[in-house]
């Protein structure tokens, strides 16, 4: 692979590509002209992240799918469907897509219409699936793990999971991303790596209140682990093996994402417990928060499909319908569950 492309750059989009441009020359797509322009003279403007030579941008969707048939998609979850037609007329068969996106959609159903429709888990969408609904693009795949992008930039080692039903999606994945410091294990759970992806991130905005609220080590892992119970049973409701949820995509990328003050889904539940303004927040914050759409989107599915999630239940009050924060957090100590361990029966 001569060249790979990544369409989007946010965070995680130009951390992707320095990884990438330690192996093959890389093509970035932004529909900034100032990130586009400063970043075919070497840097981010925003990130304050130098690139490699080998790196120049584009805000052409026509040319960056032209000079490459491998594309990883890192844009925000509400916006990637509408990429995806921008992008259609430009995409064929022949190209792989592995997106890098932990979210849902339900794009076809107004947000502002969630609350008076009852839709379902058909309604809701992994955006491989929004890839291959918008596109002809077949050979699709997910990149899901532990990759916090400050850490990655300063350095330091990591590893991912490329996830797909395709072999040759997870080998060229593994070709193009594998270095010293980054490693890439590979997966044939699509679904349920998406499934985590997104669900982890509800896990670290209720993480981050329970930091912002005072609460320490004790009660942080009490919540990771009734999460990872939550996210197992939300898995399997939507036809996923519990099992997958233990390995890297699952378990890994929980734990880095609900403790680390890199990650904007736990910043966003401390800052929100340290008594800042839900509308401040998302104003003031520089990247898009994940987890708190996808709160939205699975409380609402919760309630159609009578789904057992009260870490969701909980959390949805406490950030949208003024629920106390002391008082939720009561309501799940004394929900002690019959069963400690229960998610691995009949795997």
């Amino acid at each position: 692979m001569k060249l790979a492309g990544v369409i989007g750059a946010g965070s995680f989009g130009i951390t992707l590509v320095k990884i990438l441009s330690r192996n093959t020359d890389v093509m970035v797509y932004s529909r900034n002209p100032e990130v586009v322009e400063s970043i075919n003279n070497g840097h981010h403007p925003h990130l304050g992240v130098a690139l490699r030579p080998n790196v120049r941008a584009t805000s052409d969707p026509a040319e960056i799918c032209a000079a490459t048939n491998l594309l990883f998609a890192v844009v925000p979850s509400s916006n990637f469907r509408q990429m995806m037609k921008d992008f259609c007329p430009f995409l064929k068969p022949s190209h792989i897509m592995i997106q890098g996106t932990k979210g849902l959609d339900v794009s076809r159903i107004r947000e502002e219409d969630w609350q008076n429709l009852t839709f379902n888990k058909n309604d809701v969408c992994t955006m491989t699936e929004v890839i291959r609904q918008e596109s002809n693009v077949i050979r699709v795949g997910c990149l899901s793990g532990p990759n916090l992008s400050g850490e990655i930039l300063a350095g330091q080692p990591a590893a991912t999971v490329i996830a797909s039903e395709f072999d040759e999606v997870i080998k060229l994945g593994q070709q193009v991303l594998s270095s010293k410091k980054f490693f890439a294990f590979g997966s044939h759970d699509l679904h349920a790596a998406e499934i985590a992806g997104a669900f982890k991130n509800i896990i670290a905005v209720a993480s981050g209140i329970l930091a912002g609220m005072g609460m320490g080590k004790n009660m942080q892992s009490l919540l990771i682990t009734r999460g990872l119970r939550e996210m197992i049973y939300f898995g399997t409701a939507m036809g996923t093996s519990g099992a997958a949820y233990l390995g890297v995509a699952g378990i890994g990328d929980l734990i880095a994402t609900a403790t680390s003050e890199h990650s904007r889904n736990y910043t966003f539940g401390k800052r929100f417990a340290s008594g800042e303004d839900y509308d401040h927040i998302m104003a003031t914050t520089s990247e898009v928060v994940e987890g708190v759409r996808t709160l939205k989107i699975i409380n609402q599915l919760a309630k159609n499909d009578h789904l057992d999630l009260p870490i969701v239940t909980v959390l949805h009050k406490v950030i949208f319908e003024g629920f106390n924060m002391q008082r939720g957090l009561e309501f799940l100590m004394t929900d002690t569950y019959a069963v400690d361990v229960d998610f691995l029966g009949g795997q």
